[in-house]
C-alpha cells in the first residue's frame, strides 16, 4: 500500500476542482474525490489487517522515507499503525459527508470546495507522518482553510470568530514548535538527535527535559482538542461556520489535537506524562463539568453542541492521562465516535438551519411532523451523546470510565465518578433540545410547507450513521484494530514506573 495516495488524491482533487467551469462540476469532482479517498482508506484497513495477520507485529506499517531537509536531518516519513488507520477512517467518512451535504453552497463553490479538500490533505498528511517535522507541517497546513472557511462562508460574528480561531490555533501552534525544537535538540544527549518519531520513541530525552518540553507540546496540542482553558475558540467557531466547516472542525481538527496528545506528546515523553498525569486528569475533569454546565445554558443548537463537544473531548484527555491501556483504547474510541456522532449532529442542524433559517430552541417546534429523516437524525446523533447502548458513545466512554477506575488512586477514581455523573447532565440538555425542536406541535405556520432532506442530505447522514451504529454493535472491530498499537504506548509508560 503506498499511503502517498493519501496525499496525491486530495492535492489532485483540489487542483482539478480549480479548473472546473460551473458549480455542479466542482461539486462532483470534489465528492468524486472524496469517494476515492474513503475507498482507499478502506482498502489500507484491508492491507494492513493482512499485513498484521502475516507478521505479528507491533511496528508502524507501510513506511516510506524521502529526503526533505537532509542537513537538519529532516525526512519525508511516513507510516501508519491502527490508531492513524482508525483516524484516516474518521476522516475519510467526515469529508464525504461534509462535502454531501454542501451541495447547495454555490457561492465561490470552487474556493469552497477546494479548502475542504486542502483540509482533508493537511488531516491525512498529520496521521501518516512519522517525522515530526512533517507531522507539524500537515498540521499548518489544516489551520488557515478554517480561518478562510468560516471568514468567507460563515454567519453571525464570523470574522471575529475566525480571527480568534485562527489566533488559538496558532499559539497552540507556537506551543508546539518549541516542544518540537526541545526533542530535537535534547536527542542529542543520545547521540541521535532527529525528528524521527521512531529514534525518539526509541532513545527518549533526559527526565528533565521531559518536564520542560512536555508541558508546551501537550498544552500546544490541548488548544485543538478544547483542552480547558484553551478551548474558548471552539464555540464562536463552531457557530459561526458553515455547515461542512462544522463538521470538518469538530469531526476532524479536533481529533488532531487528541491524537497529537497521545502519539507525540505521551509516547516521546512518557515520564513526563506520568509525573504530570495529576494535572491532566484535574483539567480533563474540569472541562467535563464545565462543559456539560455550559451546554445546559445555551439557546442555541451549534452553542449546544459546540459546548457540548468540550465535554466530550475531556473524556479523550482523561483516557490519555490514565495512562493505561483500557483508558487509552478508550480515548481513541471517543475521538473516532466524538467525530462521527459530532459531525452527524452539526449536519442536521445545518438541515435544520437552511429550512427554518433559525438554531434557537425557542422559535423551533414540532419538526418531527414535517422533516421526519432530519428530525430522527438529529434525536440518534443526541441520543449517541447522551450514550445510549447501541451506539458508539455509549462503548467509548464505558471503556474510558473502566480504563479510569482501574487506576486505584483516590483523586483517579474521583475523577472517575465525576465524569460519570456528566452523563446524567448531557441527558438533560439533549433530551430538552430534542424535545422543545422536533417534538410537540408545530409552533410556527411557515414550518408547514418545510420540505425533509434531499438525496445527498440522506446519503451524508447514511455514511456516518453506519459508523456510529457498527461501532455500538460491534465495538471489537475498533478494539482490535487499535490494540497492538496502545500495546506499545502502554509498555513504554510501564517502564517508566
Amino acid at each position: 500500500m503506498n499511503l502517498l495516495l493519501l496525499i496525491i488524491i486530495p492535492f489532485l482533487t483540489a487542483v482539478v476542482i480549480l479548473t472546473a467551469k460551473d458549480f455542479k462540476q466542482s461539486r462532483s469532482i470534489a465528492l468524486v474525490g472524496a469517494s476515492i479517498q474513503l475507498v482507499l482508506a478502506f482498502f489500507l484497513l484491508n492491507q494492513y489487517q493482512a499485513a498484521k495477520a502475516l507478521v505479528q507485529t507491533e511496528a508502524f506499517v507501510f513506511e516510506q522515507s524521502f529526503e526533505w531537509f537532509p542537513s537538519l536531518g529532516i525526512q519525508f516519513l511516513i507510516g501508519v499503525d491502527g490508531i492513524s488507520i482508525a483516524m484516516i477512517l474518521l476522516t475519510a467518512l467526515v469529508v464525504v459527508a461534509g462535502i454531501l451535504v454542501s451541495f447547495t453552497m454555490e457561492e465561490l463553490h470552487k474556493e469552497f470546495f477546494f479548502l475542504l479538500i486542502l483540509l482533508s490533505l493537511g488531516a491525512y498528511g498529520f496521521f501518516i507522518s512519522l517525522d515530526i517535522f512533517t507531522l507539524f507541517f500537515f498540521l499548518e497546513v489544516a489551520v488557515i482553510p478554517k480561518f478562510l472557511l468560516i471568514g468567507i462562508w460563515g454567519s453571525g460574528a464570523k470574522q471575529k470568530s475566525a480571527m480568534k480561531l485562527a489566533l488559538m490555533l496558532m499559539g497552540g501552534s507556537a506551543l508546539i514548535m518549541v516542544g518540537l525544537i526541545g526533542l530535537y535538540y535534547f536527542s542529542n544527549e543520545t547521540g541521535n538527535r532527529s525528528f524521527n518519531m521512531l529514534v525518539l520513541a526509541q532513545y527518549p530525552i533526559s527526565y528533565a527535559a521531559q518536564l520542560v518540553f512536555f508541558p508546551f507540546l501537550f498544552a500546544g496540542f490541548g488548544v485543538f482538542t478544547a483542552l480547558f482553558p484553551f478551548h474558548t475558540w471552539v464555540p464562536d467557531g463552531h457557530s459561526s461556520a458553515p455547515t461542512a466547516a462544522s463538521m470538518f472542525l469538530a469531526g476532524i481538527s479536533m481529533k488532531l489535537g487528541g491524537y497529537g496528545c497521545l502519539r507525540v506528546a505521551t509516547y516521546l515523553m512518557p515520564d513526563a506524562a506520568v509525573h504530570y498525569a495529576p494535572i491532566i486528569i484535574t483539567l480533563a475533569s474540569i472541562a467535563i463539568i464545565y462543559g456539560a454546565f455550559a451546554t445546559l445554558m445555551q439557546t442555541d443548537l451549534k452553542y449546544i453542541n459546540a459546548y457540548s463537544s468540550i465535554s466530550h473531548c475531556g473524556f479523550v484527555i482523561l483516557g490519555i492521562g490514565m495512562l493505561n491501556k483500557t483508558a487509552i483504547v478508550g480515548a481513541v474510541m471517543q475521538m473516532v465516535s466524538h467525530g462521527l456522532m459530532t459531525a452527524l449532529f452539526f449536519a442536521a442542524i445545518g438541515m435544520m438551519y437552511q429550512r427554518t433559517h433559525t438554531r434557537l430552541v425557542s422559535q423551533l417546534g414540532g419538526l418531527l411532523k414535517v422533516m421526519p429523516f432530519i428530525s430522527s437524525v438529529f434525536v440518534i446523533a443526541g441520543l449517541c451523546s447522551l450514550g445510549l447502548p447501541g451506539f458508539s458513545g455509549f462503548v467509548s466512554e464505558m471503556t474510558v470510565f473502566v480504563g479510569a477506575w482501574q487506576n486505584p488512586n483516590f483523586w483517579y477514581r474521583l475523577a472517575t465518578i465525576l465524569a460519570c455523573a456528566s452523563i446524567v447532565v448531557t441527558a438533560v440538555y439533549i433530551l430538552r433540545a430534542a424535545g422543545s425542536s422536533v417534538m410537540g406541535p408545530i409552533t410556527q405556520k411557515n414550518f408547514l410547507h418545510l420540505t425533509d432532506a434531499q438525496w445527498n442530505e440522506k446519503l451524508a447522514a447514511i455514511v456516518l450513521l453506519s459508523g456510529i451504529v457498527i461501532i455500538g454493535i460491534a465495538p471489537f472491530l475498533l478494539t482490535d484494530l487499535l490494540s497492538s498499537s496502545t500495546d506499545v504506548l502502554v509498555e513504554k509508560i510501564i517502564n517508566t514506573f
